[in-house]
């Protein structure tokens, strides 16, 4: 089949870009709020921007309501946030962090997630996480304010922890890494069957 974009609705481009753009990495991105109530939450728009400087990028797709993420009214209101990764054992308690609760709510207790204190930033850090990014908000790009619109999100990386046990001088171990990627819809992908190819 073929698509031309400007005859689709915002549904249909999501599910054609969601669907068919997979597996991707998921950033479940702790922050706090001017109150001090800890958010937690998914994103799987989410990549590395630079090395050097190490800088991390993750969108923010606009609500129907046109209102910001918690996430990213944390960030606007304090510049802070850790970047924590999932693996397999997370999963579950990553995806109800997904229910949209209300603000005054911490998805740390809703999902029962254990925390820990982060070293160079005021948000927790998920306590189980294999690896965890300490972040300061470096730039906003916003591509459009219609729903579905997106904002980029860029975040300097300060600080990072591997788990001991994955970190090499080979570098990060990705078979015990056990990372999750997100698929379209509802689906997840685990990286079980890792296959390594050498580069020609």
């Amino acid at each position: 089949m073929n698509f031309d974009i400007a005859e689709l609705g915002v549904q249909e481009k999501y599910r054609l870009l969601n669907g068919g753009v997979t597996p991707r990495p998921i950033a479940w991105i702790s922050t706090r709020s001017k109150e001090g109530v800890d958010n937690l939450a998914p994103y799987s728009f989410f990549t590395v921007a630079s090395c050097n400087p190490p800088v991390l990028l993750y969108t923010q797709v606009s609500q129907r309501n046109g209102i910001d993420k918690d996430t990213l009214q944390n960030l606007k209101a304090t510049g802070e946030c850790v970047i924590n990764i999932v693996n397999s054992h997370l999963l579950e308690k990553m995806n109800k962090t997904s229910a949209s609760i209300t603000i005054d709510e911490s998805e740390f207790d809703f999902a029962d997630v254990d925390k820990i204190a982060s070293s160079t930033v005021a948000p927790f850090s998920v306590k189980a996480s294999p690896i965890r990014y300490e972040c300061t908000l470096r730039e906003l790009i916003t591509l459009g304010d219609l729903p579905a619109g997106g904002t980029l999100v860029l975040l300097d990386v300060k600080f990072v922890y591997v788990r001991d046990d994955l970190y090499s001088d080979e570098g990060i171990n990705q078979v015990m890494l056990d990372s999750v990627g997100k698929m379209g819809g509802d689906g997840f992908s685990l990286t079980s069957a890792y296959v390594a190819l050498e580069r020609p």
